[in-house]
């Protein structure tokens, strides 16, 4: 089913996220924090205006999209400040799904063009600054740009009223359009979602931002509208529950399966959960609902629930908002009843604990070792010897004896890990860049 999406949008001006309905208001919270915040609450993407005034802010906020891309769990559009192909670059490198450039600005016409003939006519928007606009759709699909984001001023053009711009767009359009909602309502945003071409409604996000997405998309739901929200594919009546009327659930993280917790639910505990995208447990020594993190803060967002072979069992994987134990550790899985040593075989486990040691090996040098004697002789020597590791590779996949391959591979992965330890970047950057992919 293709879902209608919701988008709240903020603006980035001087590091700090700004209000885009005009008043320039800057939000309690930073721009990593409030798009965390619609990342966890629904939200299906996240608009990002980058509103600097200088080189130098900008390159800081380019530096903070990067760090939203890294945190959130959603798609990011980026865009506000291009003036060459190479910050169209800046924008998707730093992790942005897709880079709007503004329609009302003719030296972008040239770099529609160029940006989707360089990175593909689905990482290039057009940012429509009036229903006039509307006019040079067909001429902007034919540049290359895969998406139209419509902003609206009811003040400036009657054309903007929700009632006929729902005529205009009812028309048929060469590219599907993103809507700005003005009044943040159900109502509103259900009046666009219903026109074909509208893919969804960017929501501009006022000051005292704790709207809910998630809440916003069951409104939805009420007047027709087809939006992503948890929906069970197995009734409760076909769970297995014990003689209390409760299904054990086993709790990992969503990234790294780790085992987290294991509690209970009841039919109103689960159906809560839906609901919200919020683990909601029933505590068996309290009778009565538990909204996980209700008191500590120590949330956990849906990302997935399954139901075991004889449906008698929940696994549901969550992102963990600080620790899942009342003791405070990450996990209650934390005391050992016994143990034998293994080799561990986990690809990223692998990757992660050997990317640990030479981080410490950065951080605490040690005599006689090979990862400070790259560190000490610095980039070029680091670089270096990856080029050296590389050819090496070429050589033994030439060769009969595939085996060396595997050598030669391992050889170059760490020389690879001495070199992300040294321009600090980390695994979870790299994964998330593959992932975006």
């Amino acid at each position: 089913m293709t879902y209608k999406k919701l988008i709240p949008s903020f603006g980035c001006k001087d590091k700090k996220a700004v209000c885009l309905d005009g008043s320039g208001e800057c939000f309690r919270d930073d721009i990593v924090t409030l798009s965390r915040h619609y990342s966890d609450n629904g939200a299906d993407e996240i608009l990002i205006c980058d509103m600097s005034e200088s080189d130098s802010d900008h390159e800081s906020t380019i530096l903070l999209i990067k760090e939203v891309a890294r945190t959130v769990d959603v798609p990011v559009i980026a865009g506000g400040r291009v003036k060459r192909l190479e910050d169209i670059k800046k924008y998707l490198y730093a992790g942005a799904k897709a880079v709007f450039l503004n329609g009302a600005d003719e030296e972008n016409v040239d770099l529609i063009k160029e940006g989707s003939s360089r990175f593909g006519s689905e990482k290039i928007y057009v940012w429509l600054p009036g229903v006039k606009y509307l006019g040079r759709m067909e001429e902007f699909c034919q540049l290359g740009a895969s998406m139209a984001i419509l902003h609206r001023d009811e003040s400036r053009s009657p054309l903007s009223r929700s009632d006929e711009l729902c005529r205009i767009l009812s028309a048929p359009a060469c590219m599907p359009v993103l809507v700005t909602c003005l009044k943040n309502t159900p109502e509103e945003a259900a009046a666009f979602l219903r026109i074909p071409s509208a893919d969804g409604v960017v929501m501009p996000v006022l000051r005292g931002h704790q709207g809910n997405c998630m809440d916003f998309k069951h409104e939805l739901k009420k007047r027709g509208i087809a939006a992503d929200t948890f929906e069970s594919e197995i009734p409760w009546e076909e769970f297995k529950l014990n003689p209390q009327g409760l299904i054990p659930v086993v709790v990992q993280d969503y990234k790294t399966s780790q085992v987290l917790m294991v509690a209970y639910m009841n039919r109103e505990a689960y159906e809560n959960t839906l609901r919200t995208g919020k683990m909601t447990y029933y505590s068996r020594s309290r009778q009565s609902l538990w909204l996980k993190g209700e008191t500590s803060g120590h949330c956990q967002y849906v990302k997935s629930l399954s139901l075991d072979c004889d449906n008698d069992t929940i696994l549901a994987k969550v992102r963990q908002v600080g620790a899942a134990c009342h003791t405070g550790a990450r996990s209650c899985f934390f005391k050992t009843l016994a143990k034998r040593e293994y080799k561990e075989s986990n690809p990223l486990k692998v990757f992660e604990e050997v990317f640990q040691v030479i981080l410490d090996r950065k951080e605490n040098p040690k005599e006689g070792s090979y990862t400070n004697y790259l560190f000490d002789k610095g980039l070029d020597k680091i670089l270096k010897k990856l080029g050296e590791e590389a050819t090496e590779i070429v050589i033994a996949a030439k060769n009969p004896n595939a085996e060396e391959i595997k050598y030669e591979i391992a050889d170059f992965l760490y020389h690879m890990m001495v070199l992300m330890a040294d321009r600090g970047i980390g695994w979870e950057e790299i994964m998330e860049e593959l992932a975006n992919r």
